[in-house]
């Protein structure tokens, strides 16, 4: 039986009510004309989130900077960012997470702020290698601290998880995320190739699903849906930019992670990225659906953000990114490196449109 349902008044960010390559021109108007963005940002985060707080001021948040939980940057113009400091403390005597926090997103709901992340489960009596759970905590600021709302994950698949992503539509809550390639081979005409090569003796993939969420965040309501996963043909359109972590020799996994869904034109967006998170061919794509739980047809225009480097710019490894807006304007933050930065991941923001036919394109990487 389903669980009542709290309506939330919702103050998020104007995305949740709802690529190319080459080098470009790095200077973004927004906001005012004199207000300018140079990418990358001085910013040293993976998967990085951006939340328009009702204070007026950006708020974000991301992967890295502490080991054992979240820090946070606050701006008021996407120009010039502060540190916060700490937001989020893991891998206490108490906490049910105790490493690899992931993945932060912060939302605003009736004047608190609850964040969605992922992290290893201190449970783990079969001692998995890789033990991810998404968890939620929550705080009456932006800036934290923020504290865990149930000290549990929100649900247990059965097998890892990590990259929450929130869509709200009147009166529920969907909660979309990605299954580790962890113990997960697939066999496809991909791993049949590799295995002729001598390279790897299986192909591990993870994949994106989405599942209604229970309002108060306790839980979840039924079972996760199937949303992307890599394809499974070598002719597929998807195949070649999806597969690179695995025809260069990188690894022997295919991704399908980072997923961040939003809705335009009667028409769910939902972007994902693929290949090894740490490598030069991490890259994003996007798929459409006319329902939040699909299903979804990967675009033609795949990828819409990846590396620059074979049109002579200088960044890799772009991915892991969500939608924001400015009044009108649609902007994508996402994390990539450059030579200077090496194997850091630094955050950028570039405009991104949805096109008169329904194509999104992201005008991006750029560098100043």
């Amino acid at each position: 039986m389903r669980k009542p349902i709290i309506i939330f008044n919702l103050l998020l960010l104007g995305c949740l009510s709802s690529c190319t390559s080459g080098k470009k021109d790095a200077t973004v108007s927004n906001i005012s004309n004199d207000i300018k963005i140079h990418n990358p940002l001085s910013i040293a985060f993976g998967d990085p989130f951006i939340l328009k707080a009702s204070d007026g001021k950006y708020y974000m948040y991301g992967t890295g900077g502490v080991t054992d939980g979240f820090r946070a940057y606050v701006s008021s113009n996407l120009s010039d960012w502060e540190e916060t400091g700490r937001v989020y403390q893991g891998n206490t005597d108490t906490s049910w997470c105790v490493a690899n926090f992931w993945a932060p997103e912060v939302y605003e709901i009736d004047g608190k702020y609850y964040m969605l992340f992922s992290a290893d489960w201190r449970e783990n009596p079969n001692n998995e290698g890789e033990n991810f759970k998404i968890g939620v905590a929550v705080a009456d600021s932006p800036a934290g601290p923020f504290k865990d709302l149930i000290n549990r994950p929100v649900f247990d698949p059965g097998y890892p998880i990590i990259d929450a992503n929130l869509y709200f539509e009147d009166d529920r809550v969907y909660l979309y995320f990605s299954r580790c390639c962890y113990k997960n081979p697939v066999e496809s005409e991909v791993a049949d190739w590799a295995k002729k090569q001598g390279w790897y003796d299986e192909i591990e993939e993870s994949w994106v699903y989405g599942v209604e969420m229970n309002p108060d965040f306790s839980g979840v309501i039924g079972e996760p849906v199937l949303l992307l996963r890599p394809p499974l043909k070598m002719d597929d359109k998807q195949a070649g930019w999806e597969s690179r972590s695995v025809t260069s020799h990188e690894v022997n996994r295919r991704w399908t992670e980072g997923s961040y869904i939003f809705k335009e034109n009667d028409t769910y967006y939902l972007m994902y990225s693929a290949n090894y998170f740490g490598g030069k061919n991490y890259a994003v794509g996007y798929a459409t659906s006319k329902s939040p739980l699909g299903p979804f047809m990967k675009a033609d225009n795949n990828p819409v953000l990846q590396k620059n480097t074979e049109s002579g710019g200088k960044v890799t490894g772009t991915g892991h990114c969500m939608m924001f807006r400015t009044g009108k304007q649609m902007y994508c933050v996402y994390h990539g490196r450059t030579a200077e930065t090496g194997d850091e991941r630094m955050v950028f923001i570039d405009k991104m449109e949805i096109q008169p036919d329904g194509k999104l394109v992201v005008h991006g990487p750029t560098t100043d």
